[in-house]
């Protein structure tokens, strides 16, 4: 599991958080949206799918005004649209696995997206990638306090990865919330915790295979309608992509 981190840790230090700011308000709001409706509920306590979507927003440092507003809409069955999820498995460059997740009020036309996609960064939307992937906890704390590796360790967790400052820590899915609340318990804050997609195997790239397979995502990524791309992605190269 070590490393698969990587496109997070390369999108923060292109400042593509900052760059589509706009961009990726608008994606946690529809899944608020979403999450509310699905769940016929506002309050997180009881609604799972929101509260995850709360925490989502809350690493990317969305403002409450915008997140309440969302629930508001949700709940009074206003503007927003009705959206679906959606999940287009496929393979990129340099055969690497690809899961892409939506939410779409048009299958039709994010489907013709995603593929568009795949085909123009020399990817092909077809074959079956889910099976490759684990559903998973992730908390990440930024300026980590001594010791807490060992607390992790003692909280029964998957994995800890230790880069730039920050410790990344993977749980099991069901257990995310657990751990959250015992590491807050010992005045530890969380930067990020949200469920995520851990690939079970990588594929090793080279350069110029990082580099497409980086283009690939990005692109799918500005697609308005996907919400995540995870992939198989070695991407330990990719400290050398311009």
């Amino acid at each position: 599991m070590a490393g698969h981190n990587k496109w997070s840790q390369i999108k923060r230090k292109k400042g593509a958080l900052d760059q589509k700011r706009g961009k990726i308000i608008s994606k946690h709001i529809r899944a608020i949206q979403a999450a509310v409706r699905s769940g016929g509920s506002g309050d997180p306590a009881t609604n799972l799918a929101l509260k995850n979507a709360l925490s989502a927003a809350k690493s990317d440092n969305v403002p409450i005004d915008n997140v309440e507003r969302a629930i508001e809409r949700a709940l009074g069955g206003g503007e927003g649209g009705n959206f679906e999820p959606a999940v287009y498995e496929g393979y990129g460059p340099a055969g690497v696995a690809v899961l892409v997740e939506a939410l779409t009020d048009n299958k039709n036309r994010t489907v013709a997206e995603v593929r568009h996609a795949f085909s123009k960064h020399g990817g092909n939307l077809s074959g079956s990638t889910a099976w490759q992937f684990d559903t998973k906890g992730l908390i990440v704390v930024e300026d980590p306090p001594e010791g807490i590796e060992d607390l992790a360790i003692d909280l029964g967790v998957d994995d800890i990865e230790v880069e730039d400052g920050a410790v990344s820590i993977y749980t099991e899915a069901a257990s995310l919330y657990a751990v959250v609340d015992s590491l807050q318990g010992e005045g530890i804050q969380t930067t990020v915790t949200q469920l995520t997609r851990v690939p079970q195997t990588m594929t090793p790239l080279s350069e110029d295979e990082s580099r497409k397979v980086i283009n690939l995502m990005e692109t799918l990524e500005d697609l308005d309608d996907v919400q995540n791309v995870y992939s198989t992605a070695d991407l330990e190269n990719a400290a050398l992509v311009g």
